[in-house]
């Protein structure tokens, strides 16, 4: 009597734009380009996807507002590691494909907060990005928690008094962009997902060549981390190698 054949283990990887494939559940830290990570988080959605205009924000742009935030706010230059934990503050999400908005998460429970985790561990193992101080994590938070109030009102919609009294957040609603400033953009504009992505690729491999460069200066041969430098992703297809 013949045994009935066990059924194949569910999928739990998804394809990137490199081709390359991510395990979800056990993600290996090279297991994506820089470039899959910038094109991923371009397309990830900030805010249910809610915007006040034609483009939904982008995880991408929000890492760029916070970094911008941080390095106004700073009272001496951000060093590469400082910068780098700031960047990729949320990058898992573009591994999961959403930024789960408060309320669901709650819902969602532990399985969401297992499966982010593990993919935020090989971003830190990827990037060896160091711990935050409790310092640096306090002014991390202000600059996250001060990007979420602009956004709401600039870029998605909500009023001043909806912000503090249904979002809960007391951040002070800033009228200066620092995207803006350092990018030449209409205040508050929403980037289109080819431009956010290779903005957030231009300033993770700055960061990384000036992390190398200062490692090269204590240690000789100390190993350059990768780089996609030259790689243009406007029309970039999912998939293309």
């Amino acid at each position: 009597m013949s045994e009935t054949p066990s059924a194949a283990p569910a999928r739990a990887w998804m394809r990137l734009p490199s081709g390359a494939h991510l395990d979800l559940i056990d993600p290996a830290p090279q297991a994506w380009t820089d470039r899959d990570l910038a094109i991923r988080l371009s397309r990830t959605t900030r805010w249910g996807g809610e915007s006040r205009g034609p483009l939904p924000l982008s995880v991408a742009q929000h890492s760029l507002l916070v970094l911008a935030l941080r390095r106004r706010d700073a009272a001496q230059p951000l060093s590469a590691d400082e910068a780098l934990l700031e960047l990729l503050h949320d990058a898992e999400e573009g591994f999961l494909g959403f930024d789960c908005i408060a309320p669901l998460k709650a819902r969602l429970g532990e399985p969401l907060r297992t499966v982010s985790q593990r993919l935020m561990q090989a971003v830190v193992e990827r990037y060896a990005l160091p711990p935050w101080t409790a310092d640096g994590h306090r002014l991390h938070k202000r600059a996250d928690v001060a990007a979420a109030a602009a956004e709401a009102v600039h870029c998605v919609g909500w009023s001043r008094e909806e912000v503090r009294e249904i979002l809960g957040i007391d951040a002070p609603v800033a009228e200066e962009d620092p995207l803006a400033v350092d990018y030449g953009e209409a205040p508050w504009s929403v980037w289109p997902p080819p431009l956010a992505a290779q903005r957030f690729l231009d300033a993770l491999e700055e960061l990384l060549r000036r992390r190398a460069a200062g490692a090269g200066q204590g240690a000789a041969g100390a190993a350059r981390p990768q780089s996609t430098r030259g790689l243009s992703l406007g029309g970039t297809r999912p998939g293309a190698a």
